[in-house]
């Protein structure tokens, strides 16, 4: 009965903030555009409930800098003062009521991590047991500021207390949160332990060819997905279904 009912409030308050948003919106993409390029939105592959990958909208906060090569700039290299405000403001996040409609996320829940991130978790993190969220207990008590390791007690805190009362006090937790910026990454500088990987390699947990090769596999499994995305967006099925790509059973090669 909860999941039914948090399903029917995501979409429905979704809706309504795309309506009302609407003029914002706009007014949003079209600064983007001028002040980070195009595309206005930035999409990455994201693993959701169960593993599930799905593609995460947000605005662009950086633009496409790169190198006397050809490689991108390091993201404190090509953040935009533009991009900065709205990475404060989390106003890049508001693409993400699509991602709620379309039923890959929740407006509350553990937020979703990069598809190299969870290409290291353990199999008892809880946080793949739930819709991820726009918002959630982590980003409420610390946000960016807090450890890997208190980030999985909040999402287990969540997955094993989530109810109704809990959703809307984080809701409602969120705004003061974000008016007051609290841990709130603008891109201005490269976070130590920013990704999982690199955290657990730099305390010992894992060796650099272990590193090497999960980071590979992590790729791989992002090229796929796109891949798998392009095929289904340029040629016809004729009815058929196709398996989304999941992350839990690439795993096993």
């Amino acid at each position: 009965m909860f999941n039914f009912f948090k399903r029917f409030c995501d979409v429905t308050i979704s809706l309504i903030a795309l309506i009302v948003l609407s003029p914002l919106l706009l007014i949003l993409s079209i600064l983007t555009l001028i002040f980070n390029g195009a595309p206005v939105i930035f999409k990455q592959p994201r693993p959701g409930k169960d593993g599930k990958i799905f593609m995460l909208y947000k605005f662009r906060s950086m633009s496409n800098k790169k190198d006397a090569n050809g490689n991108l700039l390091p993201d404190s290299k090509r953040i935009t003062k533009f991009g900065k405000f709205i990475r404060k403001t989390s106003l890049d996040e508001l693409p993400q009521l699509v991602n709620i409609i379309k039923g890959d996320m929740s407006i509350v829940g553990p937020r979703p991590r990069l598809v190299k991130d969870v290409i290291f978790y353990s199999p008892n993190v809880r946080s793949l047991k739930v819709r991820p969220g726009i918002t959630g207990l982590s980003q409420v008590n610390g946000r960016n500021n807090n450890t890997w390791e208190s980030n999985f007690i909040y999402d287990a805190l969540y997955v094993q207390k989530k109810s109704l009362g809990l959703d809307t006090k984080i809701f409602f937790k969120t705004f003061e949160v974000v008016l007051k910026q609290t841990g709130a990454n603008s891109g201005e500088t490269d976070i130590q332990d920013y990704y999982y990987g690199d955290y657990l390699l730099r305390v010992g947990k894992i060796t650099q060819e272990e590193y090497n090769e999960k980071m590979q596999k992590a790729k791989r499994i992002c090229e796929e997905f796109v891949a798998s995305k392009k095929f289904r967006k340029h040629f016809s099925m004729k009815g058929q279904e196709v398996e989304d790509f999941d992350f839990e059973h690439k795993l096993i090669d």
